[in-house]
């Protein structure tokens, strides 16, 4: 009876581990820059309740996508993409920022599957 009670124990603990794992890896992104993705997404799609639902559960599953260094390096790439200019033209042109930029747009298109 001990062996089960202990196994039973071990098994919790190690599942609480990979939650807690997997709860921390998702929230490695600030709560600023939560809040602005979302701030943004709602001015988007509309001010209402819905849309404050729908918009953090988007980040949320960026962020279960990619760590925030990496939604970093996309964003910036992704403003540059609006500027005008060869300084601009040659930072999009680089193979690293296409692909930030793709992974970035894979997963907020995950996230519109999954929230929206």
């Amino acid at each position: 009876m001990r062996k089960i009670a202990l196994a039973v124990c071990f098994a919790a603990f190690r599942g609480a581990t990979a939650v807690q794992a997997e709860t921390s890896a998702a929230n490695d992104y600030p709560t600023a820059a939560r809040a602005d993705y979302v701030y943004a997404c709602m001015k988007v799609n509309g001010e209402t309740r819905e849309a404050l639902e729908k918009c953090s559960c988007s980040i949320d599953v960026i962020a279960s996508l990619i760590p925030y260094d990496a939604y970093v390096a996309a964003e910036t790439v992704a403003g540059i993409e609006q500027g005008p200019g060869r300084l601009a033209g040659a930072m999009r042109d680089t193979q690293v920022a296409r692909d930030d930029l793709a992974r970035l747009r894979r997963a907020q298109a995950e996230a519109e599957v999954r929230c929206f």
